[in-house]
């Protein structure tokens, strides 16, 4: 038989008095801790502080595992997750996430929205949500506007500009200007007879039983338009382009690559005047294209 202490009273099994635990209002008891205590508000604090336990105090609900009950507290309450801090109203968790050194070099206090990194909120500043489009594509019979310079070169590379202005003619343009390979490296700037760039295409050859195979990375395409498609794309291009500082000099296969490396200040190119001199000046002189 099996004992109640506090109520001096025996049941017939232990799965009875574990019923006459959990419904006594005599009894405050954490059944997963098997633990009785001396009030309600002893329980209550248990389950706060447990790290067994995933409780809400305000809702008097628990959940399955952490994940759960703080993607509750996001939903329903004034929590900030990093801190762990509750909240009366959104206002408070505006203000903390504000003014707190732990977030307020990634948080946008215009969108009250709270970035996983520094550089993510760059990024999200440097949208068209908080800057104008103020630079205009040079091409002509195109009127297209942009946020950024990377923006603009992205939408030359992809051959979306009225003009006709493609990936290759700004990589030449930008072969001819960089003379002193500031941000190109010569030996990988491939070109074909005559200064062309060096294309892939595939053809039915490339059907190797079961799909249409690159034969640069061996991916498989169920279609041999899908395969040129991605040969067609800078994927496979040689990259050619380089950061300009010293310390970094990573490279990317395109120039709206290398722009938005820059742009998003990751490696700080962007403090150093020389390197936003030469910035400008490639991306100003795609207004040159203009002229193919």
């Amino acid at each position: 038989m099996a004992w109640c202490e506090p109520c001096d009273r025996y049941f017939p099994s232990w799965s009875s008095l574990n019923q006459h635990l959990r419904s006594s209002n005599l009894h405050n008891w954490c059944e997963d801790c098997d633990i009785d205590f001396d009030s309600w508000v002893g329980l209550k604090e248990h389950w706060v502080q447990s790290p067994r336990h995933h409780y809400c105090q305000y809702c008097d609900d628990h959940f399955d595992d952490y994940e759960d009950w703080a993607d509750h507290n996001d939903e329903m309450h004034a929590w900030c997750r990093t801190c762990n801090k509750f909240f009366r109203n959104d206002l408070g968790l505006h203000e903390h996430r504000r003014q707190s050194p732990v977030h307020s070099s990634s948080y946008c206090v215009p969108c009250r929205r709270l970035f996983q990194s520094e550089s993510n909120l760059r990024s999200h500043m440097n949208s068209s949500i908080h800057r104008p489009r103020d630079i205009v594509c040079p091409g002509h019979y195109c009127n297209a506007t942009f946020v950024s310079q990377s923006a603009l070169i992205l939408h030359l590379e992809a051959g979306t500009c009225r003009s006709g202005i493609n990936r290759a003619i700004v990589n030449r343009v930008v072969r001819e200007r960089d003379t002193n390979n500031i941000i190109t490296d010569p030996s990988r700037l491939l070109t074909g007879p005559g200064g062309s760039e060096v294309t892939y295409t595939a053809t039915g050859a490339a059907w190797n039983g079961s799909a249409y195979e690159c034969y640069l990375c061996h991916n498989q395409f169920h279609a041999l338009s899908a395969l040129n498609q991605h040969l067609a794309s800078p994927r496979h291009l040689n990259r050619a382009y380089i950061c300009p500082l010293s310390s970094c000099r990573e490279r990317f296969n395109t120039l709206s690559g290398l722009c938005q490396h820059i742009e998003s200040e990751r490696c700080g190119v962007l403090r150093f005047a020389p390197v936003r001199q030469a910035l400008d000046g490639f991306v100003g002189g795609m207004r040159t294209i203009t002229a193919y």
